[in-house]
């Protein structure tokens, strides 16, 4: 009787003990697979991070969570009377050409990476910024426009928002400043009506080439000087330290009223285009086909060609050296300037 008992004492023993070996060894296996699944979600995250940091604007080349995300083009004053402009020096692009003949230059500032509050003051759309929108597959904000331009626009040629119907008040009106230039608008204000609209918000813009900068080893300051007529005339200060053209317009320097800095381009183009007067009023500036361009990039110029696919007003506006290569920007803010092939330009 007592070998039963005591052999029931350690068979209940090593079964206990058995149970609980397993127990643990259940217990250890459930945390390592638990383990690793933390690991895995971990590594995933770190990937997906270091993949979001690759983005880079298909303008300015620099890398930003925007990166992909559909360029906002809009219409910016030229006059005396805006200045200093909102939002500025955080474009990634910005056109500037002559609306009238020989006199008022209007800007078309582009953004990808930056999300400014305010931007303004913005003006009326022309419609030779229309294939250049277009070739940055941009959409196109502006406050009215020429009739050249609100036929172009009222046909669908691209995705715009225009501040005269104001769509889901894209747009408003600041108190305190004067008609007409008291007009201004945002980038969420832009893609919150954008996406009411359906209109697509991903980029299919192939991009400019960019690469690393590198400046001369010669630290001499010069000045690119746009002779457009008197209180639109531009020049721009090249500063060796940092390798960037600092702007200045009627003499004065450019201030983007957002961040109360000058502002600070990283490359500059003359793009010499045929302009002609349209009914007295406006400017007819041939953007499409091809024409002269000089570049000024790391403080050195060169000169070069401009193309654009008269068949195809969606074409990217290409820019090329003199062996026909594509030109190749450093990162940071493109200026590009549309001057007459007469208009007087300075490199000194």
């Amino acid at each position: 009787m007592k070998k039963r008992v005591s052999l029931l004492t350690v068979m209940i023993f090593v079964l206990a003990l058995s149970l609980g070996l397993f127990l643990v060894w259940q217990k250890k296996k459930n945390f390592e697979i638990k383990y690793d699944r933390i690991t895995e979600n971990q590594e995933q995250e770190e990937v997906s991070s270091s993949t979001a940091s690759d983005f880079k604007s298909p303008l300015s080349g620099l890398p930003c969570a925007n990166a992909q995300r559909r360029p906002i083009a809009v219409m910016l004053s030229g006059d005396m009377a805006a200045r200093p402009l909102s939002s500025i020096n955080q474009a990634d692009l910005v056109f500037e050409m002559p609306v009238t003949e020989g006199s008022i230059t209007r800007l078309m500032a582009v953004f990808v990476c930056a999300d400014p509050k305010e931007i303004g003051s913005v003006r009326s759309a022309r419609h030779d910024f229309i294939p250049l929108a277009l070739g940055v597959d941009a959409i196109y904000a502006h406050w009215g426009g020429s009739h050249f331009a609100l036929d172009k626009l009222k046909a669908g040629i691209l995705d715009n928002l225009d501040a005269l119907p104001n769509p889901y008040n894209t747009f408003y009106r600041k108190s305190g400043i004067e008609m007409p230039h008291n007009g201004f608008t945002s980038i969420k204000r832009i893609l919150a009506a954008a996406k009411q609209l359906n209109y697509r918000l991903d980029s299919k813009f192939v991009g400019y080439p960019h690469v690393a900068e590198s400046p001369p080893a010669s630290q001499e300051k010069k000045t690119l000087g746009i002779n457009y007529p008197g209180q639109f005339k531009v020049d721009y200060q090249y500063n060796p330290e940092t390798n960037s053209y600092l702007r200045l317009r009627g003499g004065i320097k450019e201030i983007d009223k957002n961040t109360n800095q000058q502002v600070e381009a990283k490359n500059v183009v003359v793009m010499r285009a045929e302009t002609r007067p349209l009914e007295g009023q406006y400017n007819d500036v041939q953007v499409e086909g091809e024409g002269k361009a000089e570049f000024y990039i790391n403080g050195q110029a060169t000169k070069g060609t401009w193309k654009k696919d008269k068949s195809d007003q969606k074409s990217k506006l290409t820019f090329l050296d003199g062996k026909k290569q594509e030109i190749k920007f450093v990162p940071g803010q493109i200026w590009i300037e549309i001057a007459d092939p007469s208009q007087e330009v300075k490199w000194e």
